[in-house]
C-alpha cells in the first residue's frame, strides 16, 4: 500500500452521512476517513441551493483545476441565501451510459469538492467510497476525486473488476472505459463500455499534472470473491475489506438459495462466513466489517491477522455525521432503552441486495409511510439500462412508479416493497425534496447491528459523542 494501514477505517456511509466533515475529523486523529461517494452531484447541488452555508464549496472551487466548469456549477445552481424552504430542489439530468455533459460536470466538482474538504487542515490520507451498483456515474466521479488528490478508494455492493485499470489511465488524464451490462429482452445480456476521456474537460491552459493512483480496496464478503478480483482485476488491489452480513448498508445475499426466516429476512448459513485464513495467504492488508466496531472486535481483529476494522454505525451516530441530529438521537436514545431494531431486508434496495433498515417511526420502514409515498424517479442513480425492442436503450428502476416499470419490459413483482433510496438517503442528511402537495420524501434509515452497543460511547448516558471518542474507545484510551 502507498499509505501506512490504519486500524481504523471510517464506514463510507450513505449519501453524505460519511460527510467531509466526518471523514476530515477521522483523518486528522490519524486513522482513516472516508466521505461517501454516492450521489455527490446532487448532494453539492442542493448545497448550493441552500446557499453553501458557510461558503466552503466556494472556497474550495477556487482552487479547482477547471475554473470555467466551476463557473457553469456555480452559475447554474447557487442561491444566494439559500431556496425559499418550501421551494423544491432543481431538478437535474440524469446520468445516461453514454455521458451527458452537465451531469458529468456536476460529477466531477462534486468529488473535487468533497475530498478537498475532507482534506482540509491536515495532512493524512483520506478515501471515498463508492458502490459498485451506482455504474453510470463513475468515471466523472472518480476523475473528480483524484483531482483533490483522494488517497484511498474504496468500493462495495458489486465486484468492480475495471477500476485498478480506471484508476491508473484517469491519473494520467487519459481516457478510461467502465463496462456495464445491459439486459436484453431474450433474457440475454450484452456489455456497453462506457468511455470517459478527461480531455473534453480540461481546460486551455490548465493541464494538471500526473495525479497519484489511489489505493484500492474493494469490499468484499468471501475469499472466492476476493481471488477472482486478484485474478481478474485490470490492476492491483491493495488489500480488501472483508464484511460480514451483520454490517450497516448492502449486504451480500446468501450463497446459494435464498431462504427467509420467520420474520423474512434472509437466512445467513455458515457458507456466508469469509475464511480469515484464506486472507491471510494472500498477503494483503485486511479490515474486518461489520458488528466489529468494538474494543473487543478490534483486537480480535488483529489477533486473526487483519490490519485493523472498518466501523460504520458508530460514525453514522456521532456529532460530525451528516445524518439528521434528531435521528442520531432518537436512534441512540432507543438504542441505550434497549428497544431498537434493525432488520435485514431483502426487497427495499432496487439493486436486489438485502438492504438493512432502522426501524423508525416517520420514516419508510414505517409500512404506512412507505404506501402512501407516490412513487417517482427523478434522481435515477439506480436506474439499470435496458435494451428496448426499438434496439435503443432505455432505463428503469423498480422503485419507480409501477406502471412505468412494467410499460419497460420490468416484472410486476419485482417492484414489490422497493423504496426509492435515491431520495430516502438524501432526506436522511437533511435536503429532502419538497414534493408538489408541499410534504417532503422521507427518510430510510441503515444501520448496523453494533446500534444495539452504540452505548460503549455514551457511558454517561448522553446521546451526543464525537468521532474522536469513538477513536478513543475503539483503540483502549
Amino acid at each position: 500500500m502507498k499509505i501506512v494501514p490504519p486500524k481504523i477505517i471510517q464506514g463510507g456511509m450513505g449519501a453524505s452521512v460519511s460527510n467531509w466533515r466526518l471523514a476530515q475529523a477521522v483523518s486528522r486523529i490519524g486513522q482513516l476517513g472516508v466521505v461517501s461517494g454516492t450521489g455527490l452531484d446532487e448532494v453539492v447541488a442542493r448545497r448550493l441551493q441552500d446557499g453553501d452555508p458557510g461558503g466552503h464549496i466556494r472556497r474550495v472551487l477556487e482552487h479547482f483545476p477547471f475554473p470555467g466548469m466551476a463557473q457553469r456549477v456555480l452559475d447554474t445552481l447557487f442561491i444566494p441565501g439559500g431556496k425559499a424552504k418550501d421551494a423544491p430542489y432543481r431538478t437535474l439530468p440524469m446520468h445516461t451510459l453514454e455521458g451527458r455533459r452537465e451531469p458529468q460536470e456536476l460529477s466531477i466538482v462534486g468529488n473535487y469538492v468533497e475530498v478537498s474538504l475532507a482534506r482540509e487542515g491536515h495532512s493524512n490520507p483520506v478515501g471515498i467510497n463508492y458502490l459498485e451498483k451506482i455504474q453510470m456515474p463513475h468515471l466523472p466521479a472518480i476523475y473528480g476525486a483524484l483531482l483533490a488528490g483522494v488517497a484511498v478508494v474504496v468500493m462495495g455492493a458489486g465486484i468492480p473488476l475495471a477500476i485498478p485499470g480506471v484508476l491508473s489511465a484517469l491519473s494520467r488524464h487519459e481516457p478510461a472505459e467502465y463496462p456495464v451490462p445491459i439486459p436484453c429482452e431474450n433474457g440475454g445480456r450484452e456489455t456497453y463500455n462506457q468511455i470517459f476521456d478527461p480531455a473534453h474537460f480540461i481546460e486551455e491552459g490548465s493541464l494538471p499534472s500526473i495525479l497519484t493512483i489511489p489505493d484500492f480496496l474493494p469490499i468484499v464478503s468471501s475469499e472466492t470473491l476476493a481471488s477472482i478480483l486478484l485474478r481478474k482485476a485490470s490492476g492491483p488491489i491493495d488489500g480488501f475489506i472483508v464484511e460480514g452480513n451483520l454490517a450497516g448498508g448492502h449486504n451480500a445475499p446468501p450463497r446459494g438459495r435464498t431462504v427467509l426466516n420467520d420474520s423474512g429476512e434472509p437466512i445467513y448459513g455458515q457458507r456466508d462466513f469469509a475464511k480469515l485464513s484464506a486472507f491471510r495467504d494472500m498477503g494483503l492488508p485486511f479490515w474486518l466489517a461489520g458488528s466489529v466496531g468494538s474494543p473487543e472486535g478490534l483486537q480480535q481483529a488483529l489477533a486473526e491477522g487483519a490490519s485493523g476494522i472498518q466501523v460504520g454505525t458508530a460514525f453514522a451516530l456521532c456529532e460530525e455525521s451528516g445524518l439528521l441530529s434528531r435521528v442520531r438521537h432518537e436512534l441512540i436514545r432507543s438504542a441505550l432503552a434497549g428497544d431498537v431494531k434493525v432488520v435485514t431486508d431483502p426487497l427495499a434496495s432496487p439493486t436486489g441486495f438485502p438492504f438493512k433498515v432502522a426501524q423508525l417511526e416517520g420514516s419508510l420502514s414505517d409500512e404506512t409511510v412507505y404506501l402512501q409515498r407516490r412513487r417517482v424517479c427523478d434522481l435515477g442513480f439506480l436506474r439499470e439500462p435496458y435494451r428496448r425492442s426499438d434496439g435503443k436503450v432505455g432505463y428503469r428502476c423498480p422503485a419507480e412508479p409501477v406502471a412505468a416499470y412494467v410499460a419497460k419490459g420490468g416484472l410486476e413483482a419485482d417492484t414489490v416493497g422497493r423504496v426509492c433510496l435515491c431520495n430516502a438517503l438524501i432526506a436522511n442528511v437533511g435536503m429532502p425534496q419538497i414534493l408538489p402537495d408541499g410534504t417532503d420524501e422521507k427518510c430510510l434509515v441503515t444501520m448496523g447491528d453494533d446500534l444495539a452497543g452504540v452505548g460503549r460511547f455514551c457511558p454517561s448516558g448522553s446521546p451526543a459523542f464525537s468521532a474522536t471518542d469513538i477513536v478513543s474507545v475503539l483503540l483502549g484510551a
